[in-house]
């Protein structure tokens, strides 16, 4: 019983280790790109194809915080066009749905996860949450967001293959509007001034 108890203990130890870890890394993450985005535009700019896979790196990093990767989206379609824009942010967002998988496979019975799925619109709330439904539907909600949706799908451990393919046709169709609308709108405003 004893070593029931003691094992009990370690794993609640090592779970809240790793949350303080992870959360002290986004932290950091969020401090150093805020402080310093005019030198990482320039890294990224300056370093060829390697700046490609920087960026990538960046959108894991942000999409684990509470930085919106957007305006990075962006930039990128101006530097390298919308199409591989579209490419590094799917990538790079995938990354940090990942990291957010794993911490919601962490927190386990620390939220609320039931309710907070009761209160989705469009039946999406009866949905299980390993159908591919739910995971496409509410991570495109607005105002939910997809990082909750990661929570949820690691607290419930769905399949990582199905989690995977989903967050991949979601965040590729999010990035690619912000990629192609952004390069658009830049493009109209370099012809109009």
């Amino acid at each position: 019983m004893a070593d029931i108890r003691e094992s009990v203990s370690n794993n609640r130890l090592y779970t809240g280790l790793t949350v303080v870890f992870i959360i002290l890394t986004l932290i950091g993450a969020y401090l150093f790109v805020t402080n310093e985005m005019d030198r990482v535009r320039e890294v990224i700019l300056n370093s060829g194809p390697l700046g490609f896979v920087l960026s990538i790196l960046l959108f894991g990093l942000l999409g684990a915080t509470p930085i919106p990767s957007e305006p990075l989206t962006i930039f990128l379609s101006t530097v390298y066009g919308p199409l591989l824009a579209t490419l590094a942010t799917a990538v790079g967002n995938l990354l940090s749905a990942l990291v957010e998988y794993l911490i919601g496979e962490r927190l386990g019975s620390l939220t609320n996860f039931e309710q907070w799925k009761e209160r989705l619109p469009f039946g999406l709330g009866r949905l299980p949450i390993e159908s591919p439904l739910f995971l496409l539907g509410a991570r495109m909600l607005p105002g939910y967001g997809s990082k909750f949706v990661s929570l949820v799908a690691g607290f419930y451990r769905v399949p990582l293959g199905l989690y995977i393919w989903t967050t991949l046709v979601s965040t590729t169709f999010g990035a690619a509007l912000t990629a192609f609308a952004g390069y658009g709108a830049l493009t109209l405003l370099n012809h109009l001034f």
